[in-house]
């Protein structure tokens, strides 16, 4: 067992999918992953391990945050010997032609988190996705034939920002979407030379105002999750 995770080592596979929600890594065990059981319930971060397909699976929620799915990322790297980490979450969109439930490749993460400048003291990382599970995702999307855009995306420490209008930089610089946790999750796998990638799913616009409800975000997300299990 590690700090934050109940499980033995061996009831972990080395592909696991990271929803940020819990409850979402909960439906997609109960919806997708034969002979599935559960592994964590620490803190009601639920973990499931599974078959998708005849291949053993995990999934398990990471909360919100970079300080949140670092921490889970590094012990289920360094204790349970995770190889390839999968974070399928939902973003908001910084761009007009993104819509609502358009599905997200994050190629980078920019980010205004102060974490890395501390860690490379004051220089600046590139958190990258691995191109290994980019380029398995790209393939499994073209024969599923599930629209996807790629690109760079904003990891934001602040849910609620001061300053709304500051994401319109961003999408002037390109920037594709915002969430809170991929630039962790790169940095991570990148110190421990795993595989890592994370998966979108638009669930509001910054330019439209549109959004879609919660048990939408929890339940409905199908697109980015098919893809992520293909991976393993």
């Amino acid at each position: 067992m590690s700090v934050h995770i109940e499980a033995e080592k061996e009831d972990i596979a080395e592909t696991i999918l990271l929803p940020g929600d819990p409850l979402r890594a909960k439906w997609i065990a109960e919806t997708y992953l034969k002979d599935a059981f559960c592994f964590n319930k620490v803190r009601n971060m639920f973990g499931y391990t599974g078959f998708y397909n005849g291949k053993r699976v995990s999934v398990m929620g990471t909360g919100m945050g970079i300080p949140s799915i670092s921490i889970y990322a590094h012990e289920l790297i360094v204790d349970y010997g995770v190889k390839n980490l999968i974070r399928v979450g939902s973003a908001g969109s910084y761009q007009k032609d993104i819509k609502l439930r358009d599905v997200i490749f994050a190629m980078a993460a920019s980010s205004n988190s102060g974490l890395n400048e501390l860690r490379f003291n004051g220089a600046d990382y590139a958190p990258t996705a691995s191109f290994e599970l980019f380029q398995k995702a790209l393939d499994v999307a073209k024969v599923k034939q599930i629209s996807i855009k790629a690109g760079n995306v904003f990891t934001s420490d602040e849910f609620y920002a001061d300053d709304f209008e500051s994401y319109k930089k961003w999408s002037k610089f390109g920037v594709l979407c915002v969430e809170m946790e991929s630039a962790g999750l790169y940095t991570i796998a990148a110190k421990h030379r795993v595989n890592a990638l994370s998966i979108l799913t638009i669930s509001d616009s910054l330019v439209t105002g549109e959004r879609t409800s919660t048990k939408e975000r929890e339940t409905t997300f199908k697109d980015m999750v098919e893809i992520a299990l293909e991976l393993a």
